[in-house]
């Protein structure tokens, strides 16, 4: 197949949803199939109300019918994914309505707890437009059997699964300490991802624990969080291999978010050998609730100390588990246009989860 994705979230970001295309693009190709995104690059944007980095495409209809137009002349099958629900996938999904083109949606991001996080937007409102964009799909593809429950809850009766994966190639444990560590004393506990109101950082920078705090990440709240946290460490959004080193370079892998549906941070820490603490909620509880490799507890930092007693070998152990070809070959099944019912449900069995 051709597999054509289209997404507002790509580079410069640094986020889940991009590091998930990435990483199923490479693995498509490695089986075989043609992959293709149709991101903001080459389109007129602005920033995002709050989120700079994120630019939203203007008016994207008519090219967005030209990238799509010229794929389908293509000799392979091709198969359309919309990967988020910004302008250019609202795009994607009325071009593929109006051509009577079957695509995929995905679930990547809890927009009904963000928006009402950031803005107040009541849940139900968001989960109106949700019914309305993904109900559409012929699948909307969903990491978690948590998540799953969450969109059968809003009405949507055309889930399936797309398990997450680790590169373990690149998250391993390094022998050598990151630079970014000298001088920071131990224990040293790590957060990696966007430093928004979302996340819940506070819940991690407010907690008294030994050591040193260390923030990988960059985003709207970046400047408030370094003058109210002076005694933490930022160190910016970073390489993946630098990011390896850091990873590898730290005692605990703190998650305090509550409202992601993954969280693929936590698999890349574990990678590393470095052990988890989280909340007790959506994402940490899929991902490693029923595991002996981190610590999860409405008590944040109990868990953070708790966590360092977890031997770092049993979490590599552990996100070996995680194989980015077994999602992808389940997110090809889902893929197929033509795909039986028998080969989609073939694919659910696909998934790797946590014992």
């Amino acid at each position: 197949m051709k597999i054509l994705t289209v997404t507002d979230a790509w580079h410069p970001q640094v986020n889940g949803v991009v590091r998930t295309i990435e990483a199923t693009n490479r693995e498509c190709q490695n089986l075989g199939h043609e992959t293709a995104v149709i991101s903001p690059r080459g389109f007129l944007t602005v920033p995002c109300p709050r989120y700079p980095e994120i630019r939203l495409s203007l008016l994207p209809y008519r090219r967005v019918a030209q990238f799509i137009d010229m794929h389908r002349s293509a000799p392979q099958e091709l198969a359309i994914h919309i990967a988020t629900e910004g302008p250019l996938g609202q795009a994607a999904r009325r071009y593929c309505l109006r051509h009577r083109l079957p695509f995929t949606t995905a679930y990547h991001t809890r927009f009904p707890q963000y928006l009402n996080a950031m803005f107040g937007v009541p849940e139900t409102w968001v989960y109106g437009f949700l019914r309305w964009f993904h109900g559409a799909a012929t699948r909307v593809l969903s990491p978690t059997p948590e998540v799953d429950r969450e969109l059968a809850r809003a009405g949507l009766t055309n889930v399936a699964r797309w398990t997450r994966g680790v590169d373990l190639d690149a998250f391993h444990p390094r022998a050598e300490e990151s630079p970014l560590v000298a001088g920071c004393d131990r224990p040293r506990f790590l957060y990696v991802g966007r430093v928004s109101v979302e996340k819940n950082l506070e819940g991690f920078l407010n907690l008294d624990l030994p050591g040193t705090r260390i923030v990988a990440g960059e985003g709207p709240a970046l400047v408030r969080m370094q003058r109210r946290f002076p005694d933490v460490r930022f160190v910016g959004i970073l390489s993946r291999e630098d990011l390896a080193a850091l990873y590898s370079s730290v005692d605990v892998f703190v998650f305090p978010s509550r409202t992601d549906t993954f969280g693929l941070v936590m698999l890349e820490a574990l990678a590393c050998g470095t052990p988890v603490a989280a909340f007790p909620v959506q994402g940490p509880l899929d991902v490693v609730g029923n595991s002996d490799v981190a610590c999860l507890s409405d008590d944040l930092r109990g868990a953070a100390t708790r966590a360092l007693r977890i031997p770092r070998e049993r979490c590599r152990a552990y996100a070996q588990r995680f194989s980015w070809r077994a999602a992808s070959d389940q997110f090809v099944a889902l893929q197929a246009p033509s795909a039986s019912a028998t080969a989609a449900t073939a694919a659910l069995s696909l998934h790797v989860s946590p014992p």
